[in-house]
């Protein structure tokens, strides 16, 4: 006797019995998730439209064709996994883009112990409405826990018939052979593999070809890889280029990259050669050197005042005995504070993926601290923070200070926000040069009050009627400005009042915009419309303020600078040759005319501003005159475009290839060899 039964059991959903149906469902759970990211991106000039739909699913096939090749249990336990590995991917990057602007890479990654840090910030990124993105693991955490737990469901994955045998038991016979069921998982396992490679890889590769080429030849901002490739194929590349330059003997340069590094050096050396003839090279040789990183310091509210009282009161009072930089540019991509801190110290490019701190802390640079100890400096670096963050502690040894004066070198006497008041650190900072450092020194501070979210500045320290911005981010970070103001000028009479003012080249600068992006604050702060020139310039425009010893050449220079310059033009003031250095920012004590480029392509020469468009398409992006504020023709910044790329790849290429230190051992190669044939 045969009885034929189904032994999946009834209850179970039909739409969740077949394996197929499983995998539709994760992929559409995903996609949805991927365009809810899109949607609340609110990138310029980049949409999702179908085809990019379809590369996010193929992407998704690429990422997930193995599950089929599980046993029925194992494929739902993977497919809840990925899932949820995918959820959380999709959400951090979410967030960090809100902050940033960008996307999470590796070498970000490998940073994470700071998201500890960076709590409150992080706390200001999470919106009520992001509770829909987890919406669905409300029913897809259940309906797992049910296919893989339940016991109906664990005991009737196949179908088969009972037999009746002779002794007059029954057995149960399984209607598919488990070398059918097998082969079946393999090719359905190599179809989704076929198709992934066909939707994701197909249309990439000949994006790549076409509109996009050289997308995975140039240094592109992420924000345009994205645009090509999709938010999961931009991270499967990127751990990829990992992998590729750090696993092994490291990458090797291009031939022809190593000769455009080496011709483009050769040309600024050419360059440079008459500033040694200029009025101010040496003027104050042997001086004492201080640097200032303000954190978020803007450009947009010096001189600008609130209900009748000024925001940088301190800073504008200086501005009268020095020189004030009204079009000085930060130059920094995802590793903000510390690309700052890099290109002010070393006047090479921060690299487009992760910081340089990093991912390169172990490479050889030119860095102001190691040519000023050469020439019989005490260097030294404060932070009142923890050594680690950003990698400072192996950094600055790399860069030679002397001493990182970090956290726990500071008496905590007055907690604010992340660790120490500016003003006491300030105070505590001016003390141990004083005291602690040798002349002629070079101090290089790093503040932190007005830091994101700028919320942890108690009421007894908040000086500043901010009307009807009270309450908001937008008035919160004034108010930190206008104590870190207060700071600096406290500094700056510490100093008088210990006779080092008159003996030192002063410099205070900000470090990167404040990450407010919302342009109705700006209009209705400065009471005026904004185009988008005026954005560009407000979210990268940082103060550059310079006090010489003398307090010579006070002025407001509006020439365009940027954070690169600092270190040619501190060593242009000491007398000291930049020609054989690998630096790539400009003397601003050179009159010669001057393009300045920022990390995401745009650059400006004073005359014009070109501003890139997310798929980094040059003809997409804008180019304005800076005499009308006004839209040109994009063939104005044609030139001026090339060259901000050509200088981008060259620096990159110097750094990721560690070519400073190759360069240098070509150098003493031929000495080396000479000696050794001498001795024989």
């Amino acid at each position: 006797m045969v009885f034929t039964q189904p032994m999946r059991s009834s209850r179970t959903p039909m739409l969740l019995r077949h394996p197929l149906t499983l995998y539709v469902i994760f992929t559409i759970l995903i996609l949805l998730k991927l365009m809810f990211l899109h949607h609340n991106l609110h990138a310029y000039n980049i949409t999702m439209g179908l085809l990019d739909k379809v590369i996010a699913v193929g992407s998704l096939l690429l990422l997930s064709f193995w599950v089929w090749w599980l046993p029925r249990r194992g494929m739902i336990a993977a497919l809840t996994i990925l899932h949820l590995l995918l959820t959380a991917l999709i959400y951090a990057d979410m967030v960090y883009y809100r902050y940033f602007q960008d996307f999470l890479t590796i070498p970000v990654l490998l940073q994470a112990r700071q998201v500890d840090a960076l709590g409150d910030s992080i706390a200001t990124l999470i919106y009520a409405r992001d509770i829909w993105f987890f919406a669905d693991l409300f029913i897809v955490i259940p309906c797992a826990a049910l296919m893989l737990f339940s016991r109906r469901y664990r005991s009737g994955q196949t179908s088969g018939m009972y037999t009746n045998s002779s002794n007059g038991s029954y057995s149960f016979t399984s209607s598919i052979s488990h070398k059918k069921r097998l082969r079946r998982r393999l090719l359905a396992g190599a179809t989704a593999l076929i198709l992934g490679l066909g939707l994701g890889a197909g249309p990439i590769y000949y994006y790549s070809k076409t509109w996009a080429k050289g997308l995975f030849d140039n240094n592109w901002w992420n924000v345009s890889m994205y645009n090509v490739t999709g938010l999961l194929a931009f991270h499967g590349y990127d751990t990829y280029s990992y992998v590729k330059n750090n696993i092994g003997s490291g990458p090797e340069a291009d031939p022809a990259d190593i000769q455009q590094v080496k011709a483009y050096f050769d040309d600024r050396q050419k360059s440079n050669a008459g500033q040694l003839n200029q009025p101010l090279y040496g003027k104050y040789k042997d001086s004492n050197v201080i640097i200032v990183q303000g954190e978020a310091f803007m450009n947009f509210m010096i001189g600008q005042s609130i209900g009748g009282q000024e925001i940088t009161p301190h800073f504008n009072e200086l501005m009268k005995e020095s020189q004030y930089y009204s079009h000085f540019y930060h130059q920094t991509g995802q590793g903000r504070t510390s690309d700052a801190d890099f290109g002010a110290n070393i006047s090479l490019h921060p690299l487009p993926v992760g910081s340089a701190f990093v991912r390169y802390a172990d490479h050889m640079y030119d860095s102001l601290p190691s040519i000023l100890k050469e020439h019989g400096y005490s260097t030294n670096v404060f932070h009142a923070y923890e050594s680690g963050f950003w990698n400072r502690y192996t950094m600055y040894q790399n860069m030679k200070y002397d001493k990182f004066y970090s956290k726990n070198d500071f008496i905590e006497d007055d907690p604010l926000g992340w660790s120490l008041s500016d003003v006491s650190f300030f105070r505590q900072s001016v003390e141990k040069m004083s005291n602690e450092v040798k002349e002629p020194f070079y101090s290089f501070l790093i503040t932190l009050s007005s830091h994101h979210p700028y919320a942890s500045l108690p009421k007894e320290k908040q000086q500043l009627d901010v009307g009807e911005f009270q309450g908001t981010m937008f008035g919160n970070y004034l108010q930190s400005v206008h104590y870190v103001d207060a700071a600096l000028g406290g500094m700056v009479e510490d100093l008088k009042n210990r006779g080092l003012w008159d003996k030192t080249i002063f410099m205070f600068y900000g470090d990167h915009d404040n990450s407010i992006t919302d342009k109705a604050q700006y209009e209705k702060f400065l009471g005026r419309g904004l185009n988008d020139l005026d954005m560009a310039q407000i979210m990268n425009e940082v103060p550059l303020l310079v006090h010489l010893p003398d307090g010579a050449e006070a002025g407001t220079f509006d020439k365009p600078s940027g954070q690169l310059d600092i270190t040619p033009s501190v060593l242009h003031l000491l007398g000291i040759s930049d020609e054989s250095y690998y630096h790539m920012g400009n003397n601003v004590y050179n009159d010669t005319e001057r393009t300045v480029v920022l990390r995401n392509g745009s650059f400006t020469d004073g005359k014009v501003f070109y501003i890139p468009s997310d798929d980094y398409l040059y003809a997409n992006g804008a180019c304005y005159d800076q005499s009308t504020h006004e839209k040109t023709d994009i063939n104005a910044c044609k030139v001026g475009f090339e060259t901000a790329s050509k200088r981008l790849h060259v620096s990159d290429t110097i750094i990721t290839y560690d070519l400073i230190r190759q360069f240098r051992e070509e150098k003493e190669r031929p000495a080396n060899e000479t000696e050794s044939s001498s001795v024989k």
